[in-house]
């Protein structure tokens, strides 16, 4: 068996490279229609967000939902594709030919790698960026007090005072729920403009209607003058909307929607002040081992369309191989939900499943005949 790919191999992989767009094409359009536009319609009238922001933002979201709707995409394509070759009975001729299913199946691999290293690259590039750009449009839109900004995090306006943070999240305890925002500067400026006080704040928390600020640290500028004050803790009293703040940094601090970069550099810093990482680890791993994942959800696939069954034909191969496949997809994200609940290795969670699928694709091929 040459390693080479021949005319056979390309016109196989045409074949399926064809399918699987298409079927892409028809996932990603429904889901940007359904979960995309018909949800941001319900925002629509907040602030300046309206029809033609949902619809930027949902645009801007496009590459994201690629990069999250390829695995599926790729197995139902990939058996339309395949089938499309027995119904016209090209696989029996390949196979007359002396084509081999591991010659058949490879040529489907290779031609889903090459989508695969591109949604690869997607997800560490468009994707996240798109996001963002989504996020930050649709926050500008419908609030003129807060700001997302790429590199500086959260900004946001009360009057004379402008405050920005770094990272942030909602908390809960005992019942009752609150607003953290970590690493927190505060910037008082007066009537003309200029700069009267900055204060730093390791964490500032929305509580019954102020917040308070911890481990803080001021320093005013007065004439010629300036002074330095610190304090561990300090209530500051401000209408600023924690509502809007809280949905916004849902957005901008989702880990699902990080670099594999940011998640990495997010792991460190949880680590080393003694936080939960579980959640960046989770997708930190789930995008190195995304690209094995699909292909080995594919090559579990492929061989229901081979051979026969005697309890049905080909359409109930293609209905089985999808429904299979995309059992154990589901099956695999129990098995990391069950990796954050016990706290074991992520890298396990995501490898057994792999190893099943890849061996049960090695069973079911020894297993067809024909």
């Amino acid at each position: 068996m040459t390693p080479f790919p021949r005319i056979h191999d390309l016109y196989i992989g045409r074949v399926v490279f064809g399918s699987v767009l298409l079927t892409w094409a028809v996932l990603i359009g429904l889901d940007a229609i359904i979960s995309g536009l018909l949800t941001e319609m319900s925002d629509v009238g907040t602030g300046r967000y309206d029809a033609l922001a949902a619809a930027t933002n949902v645009a801007f979201t496009l590459p994201r939902r690629a990069y999250m709707l390829f695995p599926t995409a790729a197995v139902i394509g990939a058996l339309i594709g395949l089938g499309q070759l027995s119904a016209s009975s090209e696989l029996t001729v390949l196979r007359a030919l002396g084509l081999s299913r591991r010659r058949i199946s490879l040529s489907v691999i290779l031609s889903l790698a090459v989508l695969t290293a591109l949604m690869v690259i997607n997800g560490e590039t468009l994707g996240p960026w798109g996001q963002r750009r989504a996020d930050m449009l649709k926050a500008a839109a419908k609030s003129n007090e807060v700001i997302i900004a790429r590199y500086s995090g959260l900004w946001a306006r009360e009057g004379e005072t402008f405050l920005n943070a770094q990272t942030g999240q909602e908390r809960s305890e005992n019942g009752k729920q609150w607003l953290e925002l970590n690493d927190v500067r505060l910037f008082e400026l007066a009537s003309d403009g200029r700069l009267v006080s900055v204060t730093h704040a390791g964490a500032a928390e929305h509580r019954e209607g102020e917040w308070i600020l911890r481990d803080v640290e001021r320093t005013r500028f007065d004439g010629s003058s300036v002074a330095q004050t610190s304090v561990k803790e300090e209530r500051w009293r401000s209408r600023l909307d924690a509502a809007a703040l809280a949905a916004n940094t849902r957005n901008l601090w989702t880990p699902r929607y990080m670099t594999s970069s940011e998640l990495d550099a997010g792991i460190e810093y949880r680590r080393r002040n003694s936080l939960d990482s579980g959640e960046f680890e989770e997708h930190y791993w789930g995008r190195w081992f995304y690209p094995i994942n699909v292909l080995a959800l594919c090559l579990l696939a492929v061989p229901f369309a081979f051979g026969s069954l005697r309890s049905g034909g080909l359409g109930r191969r293609l209905f089985l191989g999808i429904i299979f496949s995309l059992g154990f997809w589901l099956l695999q994200t129990q098995f990391v939900r069950l990796a954050g609940v016990f706290k074991f290795d992520y890298r396990l969670a995501y490898t057994i499943p792999a190893l099943v699928m890849i061996g049960l694709s090695l069973w079911l091929f020894k297993r067809r005949s024909g």
